[in-house]
């Protein structure tokens, strides 16, 4: 099977236009067509829908791009290890992340990463949501939750301490817990699942951060909104340090029951498919956010 054409592919499912995918590999349009045409009769399948208007992938596309990803993969792989090939990492990176951590900590720094890598395209979706990351056809994706799919594999990015706080006029107001059952009397802000959150203190003790059994008046389904919501004064709330680390610094949140987190001992995960070969373009991408945000968290400064 001609790699070439599995190239072609792949960059036309992307960017759902077949001319402009062969444009960047120097094929000329009726060129493109006839090595994508081959491609399927070979196959014995349509790949893509063509119409006048627009391209969209076949069922059967959908199924095979994880499978044309993966071959063009090894083949880069095989030939980095012999030193041959393209020397400077080339494609598209499709990377999912939650929102608020990205704008934070990501966003920031990608010019860096673009300036060392020119020839590479980052495809961001940056959303709370969790995307499927094989159906989605994503190469990785930043997730604080266990990793529990088999079908994926990990790398440790930071730990995910979770705190309560609240703002100084709420506290001003409603007075400042001391132990998990002071929770009970006041607002908590729940997150979109309104699971109770487990917290652990010292010396062994336990508790519980429980909107369902507290003055729970409001209910928010992103990072965001929940900072922000605690920001304004409408309760305590429980949030990633590295969420709310530079509002604790500079006094406009409190971190109370210091001596309680959550128990729950979340990890920021980098996650991907699990292949035979992991792709250059993805563990330059995984490296630099080890070196540039994993190595020393400054929220845990």
């Amino acid at each position: 099977m001609d790699t070439e054409n599995l190239r072609l592919f792949v960059l036309a499912s992307e960017l759902l236009n077949i001319s402009a995918a062969g444009r960047q590999l120097g094929m000329a349009p009726a060129v493109s067509s006839a090595k994508l045409a081959k491609l399927e009769h070979q196959l014995g399948t349509e790949l893509l829908h063509r119409s006048t208007r627009k391209v969209s992938l076949s069922l059967e596309g959908e199924e095979f791009l994880p499978f044309a990803r993966e071959i063009i993969t090894q083949e880069e792989t095989a030939f980095a290890v012999l030193g041959k090939g393209q020397t400077q990492i080339s494609g598209t990176l499709r990377f999912t992340a939650p929102s608020t951590f990205a704008q934070l900590y990501i966003a920031p720094i990608i010019p860096e990463f673009l300036n060392a890598h020119p020839g590479l395209t980052l495809d961001l979706r940056l959303s709370d949501m969790q995307f499927d990351l094989i159906e989605g056809s994503y190469d990785l994706a930043l997730r604080n939750a266990p990793l529990t799919d088999t079908s994926l594999k990990g790398r440790k990015l930071a730990d995910d301490r979770r705190i309560l706080c609240a703002s100084p006029a709420y506290l001003e107001q409603s007075g400042i817990p001391e132990m998990p059952s002071d929770l009970n009397d006041h607002k908590l802000i729940a997150f979109r699942d309104q699971q109770t959150r487990p917290l652990k203190g010292l010396e062994g003790r336990v508790g519980n951060f429980d909107p369902s059994v507290a003055n729970s008046q409001l209910i928010v389904d992103d990072g965001l909104s929940l900072k922000n919501a605690t920001l304004a004064g409408a309760g305590i709330s429980m949030n990633s340090l590295w969420s709310v680390h530079a509002e604790l610094v500079s006094g406009e949140l409190v971190h109370i029951m210091q001596d309680y987190s959550g128990a729950d001992e979340t990890v920021l995960w980098m996650i991907y498919p699990k292949t035979n070969v992991l792709s250059p373009k993805v563990r330059v991408f995984m490296d630099f956010l080890i070196e540039q945000i994993g190595k020393k968290p400054v929220w845990e400064s």
